[in-house]
């Protein structure tokens, strides 16, 4: 038969007790060890510590949402004590009333468009590049991030100045040696994708710094045992070095693909408010509406706004997962 030690006493609450049975079965014997832990009660006071922190929630991001979506189908001005609901009016408005709205839908397209690959490309190289830790190589990442602990303002004058045509330090640069400088933001084609390199250079530091990370977490054998098999830093990259870095990569492009949603400082910084056609994108368009005193419409663009960005995230996240999956 099985004998199991036990003691006579129960043990105090929260220690940990340790059990030894001997287990016989035919001219074998085992010892098996099992740990068990005495129950232990939550005081009840601690449940009460979460509740400020829920209540702040719930006051300004819970409830001013709920409103959100409930004056999108109304007419109020944001002052008048009544209004009227006109259902989806305000959404249908917007896709086929309001020029100005689809113009900024389009701007944001391309603005994105760039910035996510632009950027997502632009930081997983350099964090290729300077992923061992070296001196410089963390030098380099201290530089390349400098830029995201600047505010968005600074940013935007910091290259106003830059894409200034007459003395900006691109232009003069070009006119001494006889090159005519492009336009910037003065060329209404072009406006929108200048916008997006400032973007680019505001933001990489931090992608840089989430690639780095992700790539040291990839176990060198790997690419040992790779280096031995002969192959090559391509060979390399494409089936070690992409498929591990999923985790890193759907962080990056789902951060960047906001941040290309909520250029709001940098469009007003960089362009003026309000900012030019060629450079008005959603979410300064939204900020008109409001600056205009049609609240029901700007919270209806808003409510847009919002699946705009939830929709394009889950598309890009998905359609990443089938390219490192090879399935397309």
């Amino acid at each position: 038969m099985p004998r199991r030690s036990s003691t006579s006493e129960s043990p105090p609450r929260g220690e940990i007790v340790t059990t030894t049975e001997l287990i016989v079965t035919g001219a074998t014997t085992k010892r098996r060890f099992g740990v068990r832990r005495a129950g232990r009660r939550t005081a009840p006071a601690l449940y009460l510590f979460p509740v400020p922190a829920l209540i702040i929630y719930i006051a300004f991001f819970v409830v001013p949402t709920l409103q959100t979506f409930q004056y999108s189908i109304t007419n109020w001005d944001g002052y008048s004590p009544n209004f009227d609901y006109v259902g989806l009016k305000n959404f249908g408005r917007a896709f086929t009333g309001d020029s100005l709205f689809t113009n900024a839908l389009v701007n944001n397209m391309k603005f994105m468009g760039v910035v996510v690959i632009g950027q997502t490309a632009v930081a997983l190289t350099m964090a290729v590049l300077l992923m061992r830790n070296t001196k410089t190589n963390v030098f380099l990442r201290a530089l390349y991030f400098f830029p995201t602990i600047l505010s968005s303002v600074s940013v935007g004058f910091i290259w106003k100045f830059v894409y200034d045509p007459n003395y900006g330090v691109i232009n003069s640069i070009l006119g001494s040696v006889g090159v005519q400088g492009p336009g910037f933001l003065g060329d209404a084609t072009a406006a929108i994708y200048w916008l997006a390199v400032t973007q680019i250079w505001f933001h990489a530091g931090m992608m840089i710094v989430i690639f780095v990370a992700g790539l040291q977490a990839i176990p060198a054998e790997l690419y040992e045992a790779a280096e031995v098999d002969g192959a090559g830093p391509w060979r390399r990259f494409t089936s070690i070095t992409w498929p591990l870095i999923a985790p890193a990569m759907s962080i990056v492009v789902a951060y960047t693909t906001i941040q290309s949603f909520k250029a709001f400082d940098v469009v007003l910084s960089i362009s003026g408010n309000p900012p030019s056609r060629a450079l008005d994108i959603l979410s300064t368009r939204i900020y008109s509406t409001f600056a205009n005193s049609q609240f029901g419409y700007a919270a209806a663009e808003s409510v847009l706004f919002i699946i705009f960005i939830l929709v394009t995230v889950f598309v890009l996240r998905r359609f990443l997962r089938l390219i490192q999956r090879g399935e397309s």
